[in-house]
């Protein structure tokens, strides 16, 4: 081991809270409250006041106006019910729009009438049918891509033999159920844009939306909600390991306050890459010869694939158990003298040799594809199948793919706007017939908008020095922190990565002091053993661990891990696993490929605020001027849960909460994170009786450290929640806020403070765009006309300075404010709240409480990365439920020593 100047490992006493004198919370005259009564019928509150703060500006948007004409008349739908001959409900994805268009060519009820049908239980038809049910039967020969012969070979290997029983086989018949289901007004959607609700308004714009999408797959797109992606080589683009980021459009009508619109954006779906089988799995396990290919991985990759082979596709169902050259079928010769099928055992290689005259030179020794079914396979050889385009490529992305896919995918706003146009015009909506039915017309002008630029907030940083930033940047250059830490304890751990170690602590030195960090010379530098350096990751971690802790005198305030791999090392979980639930020690992760004075600089602001300090705040904050925050003692909350990974269902998700400390500060935070099910939304553990269970819920948690830090319970709660859609709003009032409301009667029946309850969407598709200049929108623009919902209190938000790309705004809904905000206020306090992200020196997208929330529930989740939880219960200790169902598994404690600090950052 390496060793470097011993720094002094005396016993230090925790750092004292940071309050800077100036910042002494104000007295607040206490309120008396009622107390709050649980409901299950909160609805999203409507807009309250117009804003007007802020220099005007004039915007488009991707959003084109939707001309209604006559719309007194109705869409029928009707339930659809697909049923084999025998009575078996039909469930193969994709039959059911070729059976209803064979419908609609063969019975006059559907070929008189104009409808849509989503593909799957419902169509929808202007006018009504002549029954309220009707039943329809239908041939159909070619409705699965699988034709197999009956010997259990692909179709076409018994060439010549009963050509009439093969075609009788093929062909299918089904019976088509259509039952009335209800009757929808168009005239619901006229209804809620003047603000009149109305029930119907969802299902007649889901009508709209059905016909978009009937009219792309009409055109052979590839569907993927309501996005729409065409076959043309000109969309694709490689990001590697045999997949092409797809890019198509999305399409989808919504109400706004200038009526109805259609809002149309680029957007992108990874695909997997069209070809022959055995070139995509080299690329796709980066081998240069097939013989390298490892053929667990590859049975796994294609099943349910689809390929073309013997001029049909074909879904694949997995690999042959033998080599082409060894594995059999049995080939039907036919009938003898007595009427008896005669049947022989033939490979594949030697059937496709001598029966269709093939000589396969690649892929003999490889496995076959199988088409067919468990007990009647049907296989082919390798390297006569191709996979078709447009296959939905849904396993996770490596971090490599999404650096390709965002920089190729990447279009300046000038750009944008000629391609929306483009597609636009493309789309021919124009000629659908189902939409002039509905006299529907679309208008090609991008909408016209008008925006508001608000001034960025003043920042304070060290010696009292205070600035205002431009274009929503700024740095530290000459500056220094406004409370920065001290370092005496503190050591470097290096796993096997390539580092000049020396020139890496000089640099740190020279820039915690400019920027005000006192920071001692480490203890010792820690280098991996190079005999464990092939182990699994948590083995690496614990050896190396247990040198640290028998060579170091006491534990240390930092420890500084060096990883071998920059972002996807294996090594992060199990090393912050380690620290911060099992030792309390925090500790700061760097992959220095590149070692200069403002890479450590951006460290240093990390480290800072992971050990108490603080980088800058508003200066608002010790002016105790933002208003109903600073006069009553506030708790701002940022909630985010952090789903599984695509194709690992076994993981729970992990549901993080953030709060805000040392009222009237609101630039400090700590988390409190759970674990719940994959499939839940809602955050589960917000409220558990402390009679119930050991886990006293994560609100009783921050609730009592807000009251420890700030000298007093909040009055006000304000709550950013992030990641859910608008079908989920009454859920959060309903459910997650009623869950809040009993956590702070448990603590005190006599307490009940006042909540504004705002939702942030960053998965939207509305863009802006600057009317008279190429350039993104300028950072602090707002907007809440024009697009804005008709009814309900939104607003778009653009805090960050787009520098590449174009600029994705934040979609903010309140949904509650018993706290009574002023439109101003609210728009001021949120944009604020983009300013005080510590560890950045720019304006960030969405507020500083849901990235904290976003980054506590990512970290902790790599806690899990190692664990199976695909294994027996027992395995782990953990006991099955009465439905088969596996409790899900805990996250483990953050150690004490660690738990207030903000880890995340």
């Amino acid at each position: 081991m390496a060793s470097s100047a011993r720094g002094d490992f005396g016993s230090l006493p925790p750092p004292p809270p940071i309050i800077p004198p100036n910042l002494v919370p104000m007295k607040a005259a206490p309120e008396k409250s009622k107390k709050k009564t649980y409901t299950s019928n909160r609805l999203p509150m409507a807009r309250t006041g117009i804003a007007g703060k802020g220099q005007r500006i004039k915007l488009l948007t991707n959003h084109f106006r939707v001309g209604m004409g006559k719309n007194d008349g109705y869409f029928y739908h009707y339930s659809v019910n697909l049923f084999y001959v025998d009575g078996r409900p039909v469930e193969t994805t994709g039959t059911g729009r070729k059976i209803i268009d064979k419908i609609s060519e063969t019975y006059e009820e559907l070929k008189v009438i104009n409808f849509a049908y989503d593909g799957e239980k419902s169509l929808f038809t202007i006018g009504s049918l002549p029954d309220k049910m009707l039943h329809f039967t239908v041939v159909m020969e070619e409705v699965s891509a699988k034709r197999i012969g009956r010997d259990g070979s692909p179709e076409n290997y018994n060439e010549g033999k009963d050509k009439k029983m093969r075609r009788d086989f093929r062909a299918k018949t089904f019976t088509v159920e259509l039952r009335y289901a209800a009757k929808i007004p168009m005239q619901a959607i006229a209804n809620a844009l003047r603000g009149q609700d109305s029930g119907h308004f969802r299902d007649a714009v889901r009508v709209l939306d059905i016909i978009l999408k009937q009219h792309a797959s009409k055109q052979g797109c590839l569907l993927v909600r309501q996005s729409f992606f065409h076959d043309n080589p000109r969309n694709f683009t490689d990001i590697g390991s045999g997949v092409l980021g797809c890019r198509g459009f999305y399409s989808s009508f919504c109400a706004t306050q200038g009526g109805l619109s259609l809002n149309i954006d680029v957007s992108t779906t990874m695909i997997v890459k069209p070809g022959p089988v055995l070139d995509f799995l080299c690329e796709n396990q980066s081998v240069r010869h097939p013989n390298m290919i490892d053929w667990y991985k590859a049975k796994r990759m294609l099943k349910n694939l689809r390929i073309k082979a013997n001029n049909m596709e074909y879904k694949i169902t997995g690999l042959s158990d033998y080599p082409c050259r060894k594995q059999t079928f049995s080939l039907r010769l036919g009938k003898d003298a007595h009427g008896e099928m005669q049947s022989s055992e033939i490979t594949v290689y030697d059937y496709f040799k001598r029966h269709k005259k093939i000589e396969l030179r690649h892929s003999a020794d490889f496995p076959c594809i199988n088409v067919g079914k468990p007990k009647r396979p049907a296989y082919f050889p390798m390297e006569l199948c191709t996979l078709v385009s447009l296959q939905r490529y849904t396993k996770a992305l490596t971090n490599l793919q999404r650096a390709q896919l965002a920089e190729k995918s990447r279009q300046k706003p000038d750009e944008r706007k000629r391609v929306l146009a483009e597609s636009l015009r493309n789309s021919r909506y124009d000629r659908e017939p189902m939409l002039r039915s509905c006299g529907i017309t679309i208008e090609s002008d991008f909408t016209k908008v008008d925006g508001r630029v608000l001034q960025p907030p003043r920042l304070i940083v060290g010696n009292g020095e205070n600035f205002v930033p431009r274009n929503g940047r700024w740095n530290f250059n000459n500056k220094q922190l406004v409370e920065p830490v001290t370092i005496k304890r503190w050591a470097v751990v290096n796993f096997s990565a390539r580092c000049d170690m020396g020139y890496l602590l000089n640099t740190i030195k020279k820039c915690a002091a400019l920027k005000g960090i006192i920071i001692a010379p480490p203890f010792q530098i820690f280098e991996e053993d190079t005999r464990y350096s092939r182990e699994p990751a948590p083995v690496r971690v614990e050896k190396l661990y247990g040198t640290v802790k028998a060579m170091l005198p006491g534990p240390p305030q930092l420890l500084l891990c060096i990883l071998p791999q920059k972002k996807n090392s294996d090594i992060y979980g199990p090393w912050k696993r380690k620290s911060l639930a099992d030792e309390g020690v925090a500790t700061q992760c760097i992959a220095p490929t590149k070692i200069n004075d403002h890479y450590i600089t951006n460290v240093l602001l990390k480290v800072n605020a992971k050990l108490g300090g603080m980088n800058s705040f508003l200066s608002v904050e010790p002016s105790h001027s933002i208003p109903l925050v600073s006069s009553v003692p506030t708790l701002i909350l940022g909630m985010d849960v952090s789903r599984c990974s695509p194709g690992r269902s076994d993981l729970p998700s992990i549901a993080a909460v953030v709060s805000s400390r040392y009222w009237p500060l609101i630039s400090q935070y700590r988390a409190s994170v759970r674990t719940q099910s994959s499939r839940v939304e809602m955050i589960e553990s917000l409220f558990k009786p402390v009679s119930d269970t050991v886990d006293e819920g994560i609100m009783r948690e921050l609730l009592l450290d807000f009251q420890s830090t700030s000298g007093r319970k909040p009055q006000h709660i304000i709550i950013f929640r992030n990641g859910v859609s608008e079908s989920q709003f009454n859920q959060v009032l309903n459910h997650e806020l009623n869950d809040i409301i009993k956590a702070c009667e448990h603590l005190d029946e006599s307490w009940s403070p006042k909540f504004t309850v705002i939702i942030a969407q960053r998965n939207h598709h509305t863009k802006f765009l600057q009317a008279n200049s190429p350039d993104n929108v300028p950072p602090g623009t707002v907007i809440d006309n024009k697009i804005c919902h008709p009814h309900n209190y939104d607003f778009y938000l653009c805090a960050q300075a787009g520098m590449i790309g174009t600029t994705r705004p934040t979609h903010y809904h309140v949904l509650r404010d018993e706290i009574g905000f002023s439109a101003d206020d609210l728009q001021e306090l949120v944009h604020s709240l983009s300013y005080v992200y510590q560890r950045s020196t720019t304006a960030i997208s969405v507020v500083a409480p849901i990235c904290y929330a976003h980054l506590a529930a990512a970290q902790m989740g790599q806690f899990m990365k190692f664990d199976d939880f695909s294994e027996t219960s027992s395995r782990h200790g953990r006991s099955i439920s009465a439905a088969g169902i596996p409790p899900v598994p805990q996250l483990p404690r953050l150690h004490g020593d660690v738990t207030n600090s903000m880890f995340f950052c």
